[in-house]
């Protein structure tokens, strides 16, 4: 599956028209952190650049940056190494107190400060989010295998329809959910099988400006055939990832599967 796409979030406002919603707390925590704590930490190395030498004063910088890429995003880390890149030539060498460097050697080891943190800051994050993902896929392989375990097991399709009705919700951050057998009324738009959305005949943009306004419909199909569809209305949080998106479209086709095999469900 896809992995987990972007950390700027949008919402949408009014009908389909999107604006920039506030990074997470942590996150803006860390960009604050990126540009202060490197400038700190040389501050405070200012009474020993006589006695403490350019490489381990470098190194001592690159540990802060590992440590707010660790706490946030890749963008932080970013900011961390061209933070601790600038401080460290304005405090720790000469001529000190300027963005002027001199020596040759003094130039290779802030170009290698910020080469490195850079480097070190995205494997950190890297690293971070690829935990996540492997905690998040755990979870989403757990909810397809409860409900394949339910389409066997289950004596109506009903069941598995309201199972899946409440994995949608809490999968896709909805407000509400609900299913219908057979329609295919009106056009709104579609969440489809490879986790994109349409409105119409034309693509939409969820990572870039949010949910389409208004119910998003998601197909099931069973033997070949179309059964009906679950209407998603989306909560007000960020847009899911395309890993939970489909997800959600293999747990619509689990409920196809189960429908398919026990016919239709009259509506009522």
């Amino acid at each position: 599956m896809s992995t987990v796409t972007g950390t700027w979030k949008l919402h949408r406002r009014g009908g389909t028209r999107a604006t920039p919603r506030s990074w997470p707390l942590r996150d803006r925590l860390a960009l604050a952190a990126g540009v202060a704590a490197p400038f700190l930490v040389a501050l405070a190395l200012v009474p020993f650049r006589t006695s403490l030498s350019l490489t381990n004063a470098a190194l001592i910088l690159v540990v802060v940056v590992v440590a707010v890429a660790a706490l946030g995003s890749r963008t932080a880390g970013v900011v961390a190494a061209l933070s601790a890149a600038a401080w460290f030539d304005f405090f720790l060498t000469r001529p000190y107190q300027t963005f002027d460097i001199t020596a040759s050697a003094d130039i290779e080891t802030a170009v290698l400060l910020l080469v490195v943190g850079v480097i070190v800051s995205q494997l950190g994050a890297h690293a971070r989010r690829l935990e996540v993902i492997t905690v998040t896929d755990a979870d989403h392989l757990s909810r397809v295998h409860r409900i394949a375990d339910l389409a066997q097991s289950a004596g109506s399709a009903d069941t598995v329809v309201d199972e899946v009705r409440q994995e949608l919700t809490d999968l896709l951050g909805l407000r509400a959910c609900r299913f219908e057998y057979g329609t295919l009324l009106g056009r709104p738009p579609r969440l489809r099988n490879d986790g994109s959305v349409t409105v119409g005949r034309r693509s939409w943009d969820v990572n870039a400006v949010g949910w389409p306004a208004g119910e998003i419909e998601l197909r099931t199909y069973g033997n070949g055939r179309y059964l009906g569809r679950f209407m998603l209305t989306p909560g007000p949080g960020p847009v899911p990832p395309l890993q939970a998106r489909l997800v959600a479209v293999t747990l619509a086709d689990q409920t196809g599967s189960a429908l398919g095999t026990a016919g239709p469900v009259p509506k009522g």
